[in-house]
């Protein structure tokens, strides 16, 4: 009879031949901390604002950015332009407090954003307009007028 030694999916040895039925301290152990935690255990306990998403498209007369911020008012947002970098950010904070015969409650969060792109040098910088509507950011990003792609044409041979 041979001694084979055959390797799990979790990694330790095991003797092929053990007759063991009953699980040792160390795997035991083992199994508790290779085990999948909780996603409570797991899971970012800030609940402030995560890096929102972007999309970005190209259309033959501008470039349009997309960001879904929903819950934000748009005087949340700061949109600055310097040196050819476009910046999103915002910040937002907040306080409730609840008062009572025998107790007070008091709850604050402060939540932010920083997106920076660095725009094409065909982006015509002084059009640039944006919106906000139903949890959507939507930045317009001009061409400048010799950047724009003009239709195809046919060329007659002479």
């Amino acid at each position: 009879m041979s001694n084979l030694v055959s390797v799990p999916k979790n990694g330790r040895l095991a003797n092929s031949n053990s007759n063991q039925s009953f699980p040792t301290l160390s795997t035991w152990l083992d199994d508790i901390f290779n085990r999948d935690l909780p996603s409570v255990f797991t899971s970012n306990f800030n609940t402030g604002i995560t890096l929102p998403k972007v999309n970005i498209k190209e259309t033959p007369d501008a470039f349009v950015v997309e960001m879904a911020v929903p819950g934000l008012k748009k005087s949340d947002f700061h949109i600055d332009i310097d040196n050819q970098m476009l910046s999103i950010s915002t910040e937002t904070k907040e306080e409730h407090e609840d008062k009572g015969d025998h107790y007070t409650r008091r709850e604050f969060g402060y939540s932010s954003f920083k997106r920076t792109f660095t725009l094409p040098e065909s982006v015509n910088d002084e059009d640039i307009n944006a919106t906000y509507k139903e949890g959507i950011l939507n930045i317009h990003l001009p061409k400048k007028e010799e950047a724009k792609q003009k239709p195809a044409r046919s060329i007659k041979i002479s």
